[in-house]
């Protein structure tokens, strides 16, 4: 920012934004959950940019961007991998939309962020964000553990029964196997982040 008095100009002053106290943990905690690249999309100046990024410990920093710009971004970046994009403004929603997942921080997300997300995080807190990967990875773990358990039990029921297996002793095996599967779905509740061992609160969609 230019000051001037009349036609005297006084001098310039820059501004930037402070990150997060807990921003440079949550950077730590994504990459112990196997995040390699973490890169930073702003409208702010460059050199601000870059001195953020270099203080929370992320990767890359692209400053002086407008919205279509961050979209442009994201669209070249998902040609190479998945991406998740992190947002909570009106600015932030477009590119939410073309990413892989877009992740809305829900408290101080603005409307269309929060319509336009995958997942919404409820609380205006930085620390739900490992809690989130943390849960999605480890669905992902029980879902694949559920599908080998009910074709395993699938596969191993139609060749026994075609061999003599009589149909009560089947159903009990076919039965228990839908119990074990709900049985270790339910695991998820206990589920807590290996960092602070604190459940977060998540509104996937």
């Amino acid at each position: 920012m230019i000051v001037r008095r009349g036609e005297v100009y006084l001098g310039v002053l820059g501004l930037m934004d402070t990150p997060r106290a807990s921003a440079q943990k949550v950077i730590e905690r994504l990459r112990v959950h196997g995040i390699r690249r973490m890169i930073m999309l702003s409208g702010d100046n460059q050199q601000v940019a870059d001195a953020v990024a270099r203080e929370v410990g992320i990767d890359e920093a692209f400053g002086d961007l407008m919205p279509d710009a961050k979209v442009e971004m994201i669209r070249k970046l998902s040609h190479v991998n998945g991406v998740a994009m992190v947002g909570d403004g009106v600015n932030d929603a477009p590119a939410m939309a073309n990413a892989t997942v877009g992740i809305a921080m829900g408290a101080a997300g603005s409307d269309v962020a929060l319509e336009t997300a995958d997942v919404a995080l409820m609380a205006d807190d930085l620390n739900t964000l490992p809690f989130a990967v943390g849960l999605s990875r480890q669905t992902n773990r029980i879902i694949k553990q559920n599908l080998w358990l009910s074709l395993g039990m699938v596969a191993f029921l139609v060749p026994a029964t075609m061999l003599g297996l009589r149909l009560g002793p089947a159903v009990i095996l076919h039965e228990g196997s839908t119990l074990l599967v709900v049985l270790n779905a339910l695991r998820l509740l206990a589920y807590q982040d290996q960092e602070t061992n604190v459940p977060g609160e998540v509104n996937q969609r």
